[in-house]
């Protein structure tokens, strides 16, 4: 089922370089994802022969400098992208977000000129990234880290487990996140860039899930994994930072992702309600269903605009930790009640893998759990509501 009655935000403008882009993008999940969205579902992957149009249209790269083969553009342009492929798949849209604001971004921000100059051209052209912080013990309390990382001649070597690592079956390089002093707490923790080959580095195995199922979600296991003294990323002891800063950016693209689910199940109940019949009327001419609809889509451009707004607020140089999670808490509460009343809106079908709705429903869950649950969203609210001024 596709439709074209997509909302654009009237109170937010783009710049036509934004809207050609949008566009593109559109027209690229449209083409080339919507055919296959349940073929991968089925499938419990995202097909392999879709991964090389992805870098071929520049979605890998889209804030990486020119230099190192990106778009040269900015964190807007990843949430246009986010949001437009979302709107067809979640989990295709989550392979695209992972490689730009959690696996470029931090590599662009803090790698040495070495780093960038290796690991950004394979980032941008063939090569897909994921990043590795969660861990069993250590998912709200990200800094609780295991996984332990100690320093032989110019080696570190890495142990430990990593779970839940979005695009880790289809990764090959990976910002992996270790402590190398536990005794200073959080202060320990050190980045690394790992490459799927080196020794004592194995990809797990993976998840059965609700939702987002044709997305990876993998541990990691290090088991005297040999890293080069040279794949530190950024300095020692100073990967607490970098992980909270990537985490901030990361934010905004999951809030893309659910205002892009909420907007994808939207259309498909549009289209449904124009053309369903009861009691010799159409859905969409009952008051009753009128009002939820209207309701749905008022808040969902309230979300759209916050998301937009934290993304603008980050190119603009801005701390958005108190915006990004804001947007991310938000856009994943209007994404689970609107795609609840698209399926209620279908009846019994939506409750059917007939039609879109229910995995569009299935797929809103995990945003209000990864890259930070909203109960650790509402914590960094408070924390900078409640600061003394």
């Amino acid at each position: 089922m596709t439709t074209h009655t997509d909302a654009r935000p009237a109170l937010t403008t783009l710049s036509e370089e934004e809207e050609m882009f949008r566009d593109a993008v559109a027209a690229f999940a449209e083409e080339e994802v919507r055919p296959i969205v349940m073929e991968m579902e089925k499938a419990v992957k995202i097909s392999p022969a879709l991964i090389p149009k992805y870098f071929e249209l520049g979605l890998m790269g889209i804030e990486v400098p020119e230099e190192y083969g990106g778009a040269g553009g900015s964190l807007f342009m990843v949430t246009l992208a986010v949001e437009e492929i979302s709107k067809v798949d979640a989990s295709a849209a989550i392979l695209c977000d992972v490689q730009n604001t959690l696996v470029n971004y931090p590599i662009t921000r803090y790698g040495s000129d070495a780093q960038k100059a290796k690991y950004l051209p394979m980032l941008t052209s063939d090569t897909v990234g994921a990043y590795a912080l969660s861990e069993s013990g250590s998912g709200s309390d990200a800094f609780g880290l295991a996984a332990r990382a100690e320093k032989k001649g110019d080696r570190w070597i890495l142990n430990g487990r990593k779970l839940w690592i979005t695009n880790g079956a289809e990764a090959g390089i990976f910002v992996i996140f270790a402590n190398m002093n536990p005794a200073s707490g959080y202060k320990g923790i050190t980045a690394f860039i790992v490459e799927r080959d080196f020794p004592g580095f194995k990809v797990g195995k993976k998840e059965d899930k609700l939702g987002i199922r044709a997305s990876s979600t993998v541990e990691l296991l290090l088991d005297n994994c040999e890293v080069p003294d040279e794949n530190v990323l950024g300095p020692a002891g100073q990967g607490y930072k970098i992980a909270i800063e990537t985490l901030n950016e990361g934010r905004i693209g999951i809030g893309a992702q659910m205002i892009g689910v909420a907007q994808g199940a939207l259309n498909a109940t549009v289209e449904y309600l124009n053309e369903r019949k009861q009691f010799g009327k159409l859905l969409s001419e009952f008051q009753g269903i009128q009002f939820q609809v209207a309701q749905a889509a008022t808040d969902l451009e309230a979300a759209r605009l916050m998301v937009y707004n934290a993304s603008r607020l980050r190119d603009a140089g801005r701390d958005i930790a108190r915006e990004g999670a804001m947007a991310k808490l938000f856009a994943s509460q209007v994404c689970e009640r609107v795609t609840s009343l698209c399926v209620e809106l279908f009846g019994g079908y939506g409750y059917t893998k007939d039609y879109p709705v229910e995995k569009f429903y299935r797929d809103a869950k995990i945003g209000a759990i990864y890259e930070g649950t909203s109960n650790m969203q509402l914590q960094t609210i408070a924390k900078a509501v409640l600061k003394p001024t």
